[in-house]
């Protein structure tokens, strides 16, 4: 299978986001509904919700709303307030050695439903580049200028709550934080649909692994390697194989940043098979404002003072 990402600045969203929101607006109905075992909240509700918990935000939703127009169910998905569960893998660990800090991940998830965007945005004031996922506003992982670094991973069980997609959640921070501890306060305030893992750094090389879930207290670890479970619950055993594989690489004196890397290409951490396929790797340095994207033969730097439009089409094999 062939996939196309793309890297773009887009300030905010405007017609050419709308343009993108039409086009994927079954995929992003099926994301948001689901097999939902609460009802949906209604326009209202998710407003209100939104305004309690990340004012910040309200503009930003409030304008992407006047977009879509009078249109109920795309401003409840465009909250992103209790949406339906959902699964997928991933890796990441924060590396504190030379030519750190740094946060380095592995998305897996299925090639077509993934969004194709590496965005570079500006919405208040702060620069940030992230994987952009649906339908608005989502971050998979993301750097602001500011040198906070944001990165989720799925928490291991398909409980919902009254809560927030975690995407936003990365994305409020990224907006509006520029420290670890300011990050973890808003993680541990605002109320998660999902049981999920965030990894944050900083620049300075101060870090955090919180874990988050509906009806729980979250839990804030100084652990450096996170994969797809949390503390209760019956882990898979790919997720321990691969969270035991990054904390013993961690270990080794000998290790670097670019042996570790390499280590994210290869099995276990590395999923060549479907669903969920790792569809990329992403290296970032805080201190630099860069990040890597890669993928087994090629690697894509972005960074805040050179960030270049363009495209990549990878063919998983």
């Amino acid at each position: 299978m062939y996939k196309t990402f793309v890297a773009r600045r887009e300030d905010w969203p405007g017609e050419a986001w709308l343009a993108r929101f039409v086009a994927g607006r079954a995929e992003a109905e099926s994301w948001y509904f689901g097999q939902a075992v609460v009802p949906t909240p209604s326009a209202e509700d998710c407003r209100a919700a939104l305004e309690r918990h990340m004012p910040e935000l309200l503009p930003h939703y409030e304008r992407a709303c006047a977009l879509v127009g009078d249109d109920e169910v795309a401003h409840r998905m465009l909250s992103h307030y209790r949406p339906a569960p959902e699964n997928y893998g991933c890796s990441q660990a924060v590396w504190l050695g030379e030519e750190g800090p740094a946060l380095i991940r592995n998305f897996d998830y299925p090639p077509d439903i993934v969004s194709d965007r590496f965005e570079l945005t500006d919405w208040s004031g702060l620069k940030v580049i992230s994987k952009a996922q649906r339908p608005w506003g989502g971050c998979l992982d993301g750097m602001n200028e500011e040198g906070l670094v944001a990165s989720v991973t799925f928490g291991g069980s398909r409980v919902q709550g009254v809560g927030f997609s975690i995407i936003l959640m990365l994305r409020y921070v990224l907006e509006t934080c520029h420290r670890v501890n300011q990050a973890v306060a808003a993680l541990c305030r605002i109320p998660v649909a999902l049981p999920q893992n965030v990894t944050v750094v900083d620049r300075s090389g101060r870090y955090a692994t919180l874990f988050l879930g509906p009806r729980q207290r979250p839990i804030i670890s100084r652990v450096r390697a996170c994969t797809n479970h949390q503390r209760t619950g019956r882990p898979s055993s790919s997720s321990m194989a691969r969270q035991l594989r990054l904390l013993q690489a961690l270990e080794e004196p000998s290790m670097s940043l670019s042996r570790l890397t390499d280590l994210f290409l290869l099995p276990p951490l590395y999923s060549g098979r479907d669903p969920y396929r790792t569809l990329y790797t992403a290296v970032y340095r805080p201190a630099e404002g860069r990040v890597d994207y890669i993928w087994p033969g090629k690697r894509w730097s972005q960074s805040f003072k050179d960030f270049r439009i363009g495209e990549y089409t990878h063919c998983y094999l």
